[in-house]
């Protein structure tokens, strides 16, 4: 699994090669420190070198310490590139993947799990590719030669080796095999956290209205506990091993002081020697127990790697049509749905919407009203291939919308969301969303059709405002209109208003609806709304009642002939009369 991400390293191949030398360089200067200090110990102390021999090998000690530690430095500097780069890398592939989803794709793995994907779970392989520069080559290098120096030195006196390294691989071995399905649990639970915290941040408005802090505040508590939980399970097993395999080092250590001790004792062994022995000892079974933790922090990358590796290998549920965008009709914005069903792959299988039939003429102004969840904004959301249809087709100036290129049929169309997105920036660069080419004089008349450059103005720096996170310091009918006119401004041939003047007076909806009218006369638009003020004036009206087309026509057509529109009317003239 963790080989199909390799390919996120190659732009740092150099860096990934000299690493692996330089470790080797290092591990190899500090093999020889050891034998040195033996020396020093044998014929410097104990023996007839004296102070020469100290100073002499003393030396050789010092210089192999300095380049052992320039050889360490460098090494860390080049692994660093290589383990960020990487990271780099394998953000920006998700990130750009995500771009690719359609919504559906967003739903399969949730806002949350994606953003744990490309935080957390990068940043686990991103440690793991910096271990196995470092320790996984460092290690083995290590064990192996300080095992042949052992061999050398005393090859009876290295049996103690034979009982302790097998135990320790099992020990490893155990604790890998334990611990790899608790990691995966793991980090479903970090999945769980930030949702959490994501859904209260976002909401956290109606949190204070509603007064549900402590509510919101269980919920969190729920998911850090079960974070809290899983984290102890894995961490448990690691500690329950742990004393196990410093039993075996100590354990080891105390052979060798046993054995070794004696035959000094007997004059068998230098003391010098038996200090060395002892050190490669340590080296060697360290080297064991760092390749240990080091698979053990592999095992959590595996699971990290199958969860990023979900993502990177979803196939996109929406692809470009086969036709050129050289070829594709003349853009005049008229819209037809065809024999159109749709239902959510994830939900219940029922339909949204059933044989939906209805074409938007260029130029039109048509409606759609209906009660909540009678899929009114999911018909929007087929035009711009949001979803695609279950079954029938949407035919966009003739051409069905599957053979469009996505970014082209997209830039056929203006679109005001149910919810309205402003984005942390300037008033200015919101807008130029629209058109990033716009000239100042184009923006100004999308703001002014729009009803928002008067309020603009108002405000201290003009259009150079700052707007925070989600326009959250601009009211909800001035957000409404900074969307609208951020749509206007790209002077769409097909313009879709989702709800989008629900929170404008009726006065400055009305000229919003004549600044339609005069200044989009070749556009066609089409406006989900729940009063009949705001869509009594358009060509067609079209009434969605549970998954089907209930009835449509002119205001005064439904107002003669539909039950439906009907009601809808009388019951908000009673309203009307009764708030009056």
């Amino acid at each position: 699994m963790i080989k199909k991400l390799f390919p996120y390293l190659r732009e740092f191949k150099k860096d990934a090669i000299l690493s692996p030398l330089l470790i080797v360089l290092e591990a190899v200067c500090e093999l020889f420190l050891p034998l040195l200090m033996a020396n020093i110990i044998d014929d410097g102390i104990n023996g007839t070198g004296g102070m020469d021999s100290i100073v002499r090998n003393g030396v050789l000690m010092f210089v192999l310490s300095v380049i052992s530690m320039f050889c360490g430095m460098l090494a860390a500097k080049h692994v660093a590139y290589a383990s960020q780069g990487f990271g780099r890398n394998l953000r920006s592939a998700l990130f750009r993947q995500v771009q690719r989803f359609s919504f559906s794709g967003i739903d399969r793995f949730s806002t949350a799990s994606l953003i744990t994907r490309i935080t957390n779970d990068v940043s686990a392989l991103q440690m793991t590719v910096a271990m196995s520069l470092r320790i996984l080559v460092r290690a083995p290098v290590q064990l192996l030669s300080a095992l042949v120096v052992c061999l050398i030195l005393n090859a009876r006196l290295t049996l103690v080796l034979v009982v302790a390294i097998p135990v320790l691989v099992l020990s490893a071995g155990l604790l890998m095999k334990v611990c790899r399905r608790l990691f995966k649990i793991f980090q479903e639970k970090i999945d769980g956290l930030n949702a959490a915290v994501q859904e209260n941040l976002v909401s956290i408005r109606v949190v204070k209205a509603y007064v549900r802090a402590g509510h919101e505040e269980e919920k969190f508590a729920k998911a850090n506990g079960e974070l809290l939980t899983a984290g102890l399970n894995a961490a448990m097993r690691i500690i329950l091993m742990m004393p196990l395999m410093l039993i075996i080092l100590n354990g080891a250590s105390l052979g060798v002081f046993w054995f070794g001790g004696n035959m000094v004792v007997r004059g068998t062994m230098l003391t010098g020697e038996l200090y060395s022995f002892y050190m490669y000892i340590a080296q060697v079974l360290m080297s064991v127990l760092m390749v240990a933790m080091c698979l053990l922090q592999l095992t959590r990358a595996t699971a990290c790697a199958q969860r990023i590796d979900e993502v990177l290998e979803a196939q996109p549920d929406i692809c470009d049509g086969a036709v050129p965008e050289s070829e594709l009709p003349p853009a005049h914005g008229k819209v037809e749905f065809k024999n159109v069903s749709f239902r959510y792959k994830a939900g219940t299988g029922d339909d949204v919407l059933r044989n939906i039939n209805l074409t938007a003429e260029p130029g039109q102004l048509v409606a759609i009203i209906g009660a909540t969840g009678t899929g009114k904004s999911t018909l929007v959301n087929l035009i711009p291939r949001f979803y695609d249809v279950s079954e029938g087709s949407i035919e966009v100036d003739g051409l069905d919308i599957r053979e469009y290129p996505i970014q082209a049929l997209r830039e056929r169309i203006g679109m005001v969301l149910q919810k309205n997105v402003l984005f942390t920036g300037t008033i200015r660069e919101n807008l130029l969303w629209g058109d990033k080419d716009a000239t100042e004089e184009q923006m100004i008349r999308a703001a002014k059709d729009a009803q928002a450059h008067d309020f603009i103005m108002s405000l201290p720096d003009g259009y150079d405002t700052i707007l925070e996170q989600g326009g959250v310091n601009v009211s909800g009918g001035q957000k409404q209109r900074l969307c609208i006119a951020r749509a206007m401004l790209r002077h769409p041939s097909i313009l879709i208003l989702d709800d989008s003047t629900s929170a404008v007076d009726s006065t400055t909806e009305a000229e919003i609806r004549r600044s339609f009218h005069e200044n989009l006369k070749d556009t066609t638009v089409i406006i989900i709304a729940q009063r009949i003020s705001s869509v009594r004036y358009a060509d067609k009206i079209v009434i969605l009642e549970d998954d089907h087309i209930a009835a449509e026509g002119t205001h005064e057509e439904l107002i003669a002939t539909s039950p439906i529109y009907q009601e809808i009317y009388a019951s908000q003239q009673e309203g009307g009369l009764s708030n009056g």
